[in-house]
């Protein structure tokens, strides 16, 4: 067996056409398709799909950003709630998970339907 990337994630939505709204609208990705019944839209995140669907359990979702600062001030003038300030995570000095001597930071956001987002920036240490 060879897997080669994520395919799709799956996401709980109650409430559809709010979720889709702010997953287009506010987050600005391209959305697919919608399909309701059985309830289930889809979005494009860079050639893997985002899934809102009723019955799917709340995942956490962390989404790449050129610029977390920036991203998160943008959510804030938009009113979604931010969970917590961009912050650092780790000090990548030897390049466990990319460039060696950088470093990742994450924010995290609440999507309408209460589902906690992160946002994640790798830059220069």
């Amino acid at each position: 067996m060879n897997i080669t990337r994520l395919h799709q994630v799956a996401q709980r939505a109650e409430d559809l056409d709010r979720a889709t709204a702010f997953y287009r609208d506010v987050l600005g990705l391209r959305h697919l398709a919608s399909y309701d019944p059985p309830g289930l839209v889809f979005f494009d995140l860079d050639g893997a799909r985002l899934l809102l669907e009723r019955a799917a359990p709340s995942s956490l979702l962390y989404v790449e950003v050129p610029d977390i600062d920036a991203a998160v001030e943008a959510l804030r003038a938009k009113g979604v709630e931010i969970a917590s300030e961009p912050h650092m995570i780790f000090a990548d000095s030897d390049g466990t998970f990319g460039e060696a001597g950088t470093e990742e930071w994450m924010a995290f956001f609440k999507d309408t339907e209460g589902n906690l987002v992160g946002l994640v920036e790798r830059r220069p240490a």
